[in-house]
C-alpha cells in the first residue's frame, strides 16, 4: 500500500509539470543494461555508442538533482528519491575528454593518436597532389573518363594499348579490355603509407576505449543506480502521461474502509468517446463499512456491468499507482483482495458449463473472502433453476454479508432485491431507464431497486406482440405486477428519506438560526444595560457639574469662599457615602449569590423544590404584573436607577419613554415605580 500511495503522489507531481512552466528535464534516454555487464569483463571495450548512452543517462542525473531542488513545494517526493544519489559528473568529464559531440574519437585523446592523423592527413594530401599531376602528364593515354575509383582509391582509366607508357600498379581491366585501371607509381608509395598509418590509428583506438572502458567500469554500481532510477522516473512520466489522457487525478486516500467515487469514468470509454465525440456518463456510489454491499439492478444494455467494470478498473488502478479519472473530492481505500465474477466462463475443454463454471468460481469466493476483500459479481445468481438458483444466490449473499466483505452485484432477482432490502448495512440501487421512450439513461440511482423492463424491452426489440402478451398470460397477475411494485415502493421510499434528509436538514438550520437570534438578543440587551449604565454615569455626572456651576455662579455673587467650601464639602461626602454604599451592595449581593450556588451544588435534591416554587412565584408575579403594566404607568429596569414612562405594550415587548429618547424592552425586565 505504502507503495502505491508514494507511486500516485510521484505521479500526480509530475503531472502538475505538464500543466505547468515547471517542465522536467527528462529527456528520451536507451538503455545500458548490457553496458552494465559487458563493463566488467576484464579487458573489454565499449564502443562509440554505448559510451554515447551512458554519458546522456549520467548527465540527466546531474540535471534531475539540480532542478527538483529549485521547487521542493512541488515536487516533494520526487526530490525525495533523488537527493540521495551520488552523482558522479567524472564519468562526463572522461568520456568527453576521449569523444566530441558527435561521438568521434578526438584526435587529442592521446599524442600518439595526433601524430597518427596528422601523418595521415599528409599522407592523403599526397596521394591527391600526386595523382592530379599524374592527369595531365598521361592525359594523352586516357579514356574519355579519365579516372574511376576501384577499392576506394583513385585510378586512372588508360587506354589499354598504351597501358606500358604509364608506370604503376594495375588495379582491374574494363569487360571489353579496352581500359586498364593503373594507379600511378607515384601515388603507390603514400598509398601503402596511408594504409599503415589507418591501421595504427584504428588500434591507438582500440587502446584508448579499452582503457576509456577500465575507468568507467568502476562506476559501474553508480551506473547500475542511475539506470534503476531512470527506468523508474520514465514509469512515472509514462502514468503521467496517461493521467493527461483520461483526466486522472489523485483522489483523496483514506486509512480508514470508505470508498467515495463521485462522477467516476471507465478509462477505456473516456479515450474511446472522447475521441469520437460521444456523451460519457460518469458514476457515483459509496461504500461505507455502514453500506458494504449495492445490489444494481435494472434493464438489459442499461450499464450495469459497465459500471461495475469501473469500480473494479479504478480500484485496481489506484492499487497499482495510476491515477483514475474521478472527481478531485473522491476517496478511495486500498483493499487486500479484489475478486471477480464477470462473463461466462463457460469451457469445452475442462467440460464446464456456464453455471458449473460459475460455482466453481464461487466456490473460491467463498473461501477467500473477508472483511479487507472487494467482491465484484455480475448476473448474481443467474444460470439455473431462477427459484432455486435464487434461494442459492440468497445464501451466497447473506454468507457475505456475515464475512462483513464490500460487495458491488448486479441481478434480475427479485428476491435478491428484498434480501438487499432488509439488510441493514446493504442497499438497493438501480440503472435508470426512460418508461416512455425504453431507452437507457445510464445513470445510476442509489436507495432504490430497478426493474428488469422484460416485457417492455421485447417490445422494443420488435418482438411481435401476440407473443409478448402470450408470455403475460402464462405468468400469474401477481408475479408480473410484484417488480414494478417493488420499484415503485422503492422509488416512494427514496422521495422518504430524501424529504426526512431535507426536512432534518432544515430543522438543524432553524436551531442554528433561533440559537443565534438567541444569542444577538442577549447581545442586544447587554448593550442596552450597558447604554442604560452608561447613561446613569453620564446623568450623574451632569448633575454633579451643574452643582459646580452653581458653585461657581454663587461664589462670583458674592457668597463667602468658607459656605462654598463647605457645600462642595458636602456633597464629597455624600459621594463617598453613595460609593461605599453601591460597593458594599455590590460585595453583600455576590456573596449571597455565591452562597445559594453552594448551597446548590451540596443539595442537588433542592432544585426541583426550588424550580417549582420559581414557576410559582413567576405566575404570582405575572397576576401582578397583569394589574399594573400598561401605558403609562412609570417604570425602570430591573438594576437599574433611570425611570421611564411605559408608551406602548405588544404582546411580551414594552416601549419605554426616557423623555430624551425611546427604548423597547421585554416586559419582564420591568419594575413599578
Amino acid at each position: 500500500m505504502e507503495e502505491a500511495l508514494l507511486s500516485l503522489k510521484k505521479t500526480s507531481e509530475y503531472l502538475t509539470s505538464f500543466e505547468s512552466s515547471n517542465a522536467i528535464p527528462f529527456d528520451e534516454y536507451d538503455d545500458i543494461e548490457t553496458e552494465l555487464k559487458l563493463m566488467l569483463i576484464e579487458n573489454y571495450r565499449l564502443d562509440n555508442k554505448a559510451f554515447g548512452k551512458i554519458k546522456n543517462i549520467t548527465e540527466q542525473i546531474g540535471r534531475l538533482q539540480k532542478f527538483f531542488p529549485t521547487l521542493p513545494e512541488t515536487f516533494p517526493h520526487l526530490l525525495e528519491e533523488i537527493k540521495d544519489i551520488e552523482y558522479h559528473k567524472e564519468i562526463v568529464e572522461k568520456i568527453d575528454k576521449v569523444f566530441n559531440r558527435f561521438g568521434e574519437v578526438k584526435s587529442d585523446a592521446s599524442s600518439i593518436l595526433k601524430d597518427l592523423r596528422t601523418e595521415i592527413q599528409h599522407a592523403k594530401k599526397a596521394i591527391q597532389d600526386n595523382f592530379n599531376r599524374a592527369l595531365t602528364t598521361y592525359a594523352d593515354v586516357l579514356e574519355d573518363i579519365r579516372e574511376t575509383i576501384i577499392d576506394d582509391q583513385r585510378v586512372l582509366a588508360v587506354k589499354s594499348g598504351f597501358k606500358k607508357r604509364v608506370p604503376g600498379r594495375v588495379l582491374g581491366i574494363s569487360k571489353t579490355g579496352s581500359i586498364t585501371y593503373i594507379q600511378p607509381e607515384n601515388v603507390v608509395k603514400h598509398y601503402f603509407k596511408l594504409r599503415e598509418n589507418e591501421e595504427a590509428e584504428k588500434k591507438e583506438i582500440d587502446k584508448i576505449l579499452r582503457q576509456l572502458t577500465a575507468e568507467i567500469s568502476e562506476y559501474q554500481p553508480f551506473l547500475e543506480i542511475y539506470q534503476h532510477y531512470i527506468f523508474h522516473l520514465d514509469l512515472i512520466r509514462a502514468k503521467a502521461k496517461f493521467a493527461e489522457k483520461i483526466n486522472g487525478v489523485l483522489p483523496k486516500i483514506n486509512p480508514h474502509p470508505t470508498l467515495r467515487l463521485k462522477e467516476a469514468f471507465h478509462p477505456l470509454l473516456w479515450l474511446r468517446n472522447t475521441a469520437e465525440n460521444k456523451k460519457i456518463f460518469p458514476q457515483t456510489l459509496t461504500l461505507t463499512p455502514q453500506n458494504r454491499i449495492i445490489c444494481i439492478s435494472g434493464p438489459n444494455a442499461g450499464g450495469k456491468s459497465i459500471t461495475l467494470k469501473t469500480v473494479g478498473l479504478l480500484q485496481l488502478m489506484i492499487q497499482s499507482g495510476i491515477l483514475v479519472p474521478v472527481h478531485p473530492k473522491s476517496e478511495m481505500f486500498f483493499f487486500d483482495k479484489i475478486m471477480t465474477d464477470i462473463g461466462d466462463n463457460q469451457s469445452i475443454e475442462n467440460h464446464l458449463s456456464t453455471y458449473s463454471s460459475r460455482l466453481k468460481k464461487m466456490s473460491g469466493i467463498i473461501r477467500k473472502a473477508d472483511a479487507k476483500t472487494l467482491l465484484l459479481i455480475d448476473e448474481f445468481g443467474t444460470g439455473s433453476d431462477p427459484e432455486l438458483g435464487g434461494a442459492l444466490a440468497e445464501s451466497f449473499l447473506e454468507f457475505f454479508y456475515e464475512k462483513r466483505s464490500y460487495a458491488i452485484i448486479t441481478t434480475h432477482y427479485t428476491n435478491i432485491k428484498l434480501v438487499v432490502e432488509q439488510l441493514p448495512h446493504a442497499e438497493n440501487a438501480a440503472m435508470l431507464f426512460d418508461e416512455n421512450s425504453l431507452e437507457p439513461l445510464y445513470k445510476l440511482e442509489i436507495g432504490q431497486a430497478g426493474s428488469s423492463f422484460t416485457f417492455e424491452v421485447a417490445e422494443k426489440n420488435k418482438i411481435p406482440r401476440f407473443i409478448i402478451k402470450n408470455a403475460r398470460q402464462k405468468v400469474e397477475k401477481d408475479v408480473v405486477n410484484l417488480d414494478k411494485t417493488i420499484v415503485k415502493l422503492q422509488q416512494e421510499k427514496f422521495e422518504v428519506e430524501k424529504l426526512k434528509s431535507n426536512l432534518t436538514e432544515q430543522k438543524e438550520s432553524v436551531e442554528d438560526k433561533r440559537d443565534n437570534l438567541q444569542k444577538l438578543n442577549e447581545q442586544l440587551e447587554q448593550k442596552l444595560f450597558n447604554f442604560q449604565k452608561l447613561y446613569e454615569e453620564e446623568h450623574r455626572k451632569l448633575q454633579f457639574g451643574n452643582k459646580i456651576e452653581a458653585f461657581i455662579n454663587s461664589y462670583i455673587n458674592g457668597k463667602s469662599r468658607k459656605e462654598v467650601v463647605k457645600d462642595f464639602v458636602k456633597i464629597l461626602e455624600q459621594e463617598k457615602y453613595r460609593k461605599l454604599g453601591t460597593d458594599k451592595d455590590e460585595s453583600k449581593r455576590l456573596q449571597i449569590i455565591k452562597r445559594k450556588i453552594t448551597q446548590q451544588l451540596k443539595k442537588t435534591e433542592v432544585k426541583e423544590k426550588i424550580a417549582e416554587t420559581n414557576e410559582k412565584l413567576e405566575e404570582k408575579r405575572k397576576e401582578e404584573r397583569s394589574v399594573w403594566l400598561k401605558p403609562g404607568q412609570r417604570v425602570r429596569i430591573s438594576g437599574s436607577t433611570s425611570v421611564g414612562t411605559i408608551e406602548k405594550i405588544t404582546k411580551n415587548k414594552a416601549i419605554v419613554n426616557y423623555g430624551t429618547f425611546k427604548t423597547t424592552i421585554a416586559t419582564d425586565e420591568l419594575e413599578r415605580i
